[in-house]
């Protein structure tokens, strides 16, 4: 298997996607943020000095959806149709869980995207509770399902 993002010379290049066929895309990505018991009851109860944290963690996923391109260098800039964030608050342990949608027509895929909202809405839900929680950890931060695209579609063996 060759890489695509390699130029003969053994450099880094963008791949050309001219010749592609514009289709709708989709991808979802999911991950978690595992927080001390007092940080998952003011998450839940609005206790968080800062504001909403669920909320703002959205606004920020769905900005680093949009921003893809300049974070991740062989990235190509694309006009999203939608980005959809969820949380889900698993209480027995303490996880925040967060779920992104990333939609385009276009010539590639929104994989980054949708991996990127995650990042961002964990590292924002991070940035509001460190002032009471500097043990949280963010992990499992995956590509769950893509469809569309030359390599159709995907679903991921890893469980919840």
């Amino acid at each position: 298997m060759s890489l695509t993002h390699i130029n003969a010379a053994g450099y880094a290049k963008m791949v050309a996607i001219d010749e592609k066929t514009d289709t709708l895309r989709i991808a979802i990505a999911t991950g978690e943020i595992k927080v001390s018991k007092e940080t998952f009851e003011r998450v839940k109860n609005g206790g968080i000095k800062k504001g909403d944290v669920l909320t703002v963690a959205q606004i920020a996923g769905i900005m680093g959806a949009k921003r893809t391109s300049e974070l991740i260098p062989m990235c190509h800039p694309i006009n999203l149709l939608g980005v959809d964030l969820a949380f889900e608050l698993l209480e027995e342990t303490q996880i925040i869980r967060v779920s992104s949608e990333v939609k385009v027509v276009g010539k590639t895929g929104v994989e980054m995207e949708a991996l990127t909202a995650v990042s961002v809405a964990t590292l924002t839900i991070y940035d509001m509770c460190k002032a009471v929680d500097k043990e949280m950890v963010i992990q499992n931060i995956y590509l769950k399902e893509k469809i569309g695209g030359k390599s159709g579609h995907y679903i991921s063996d890893r469980g919840e």
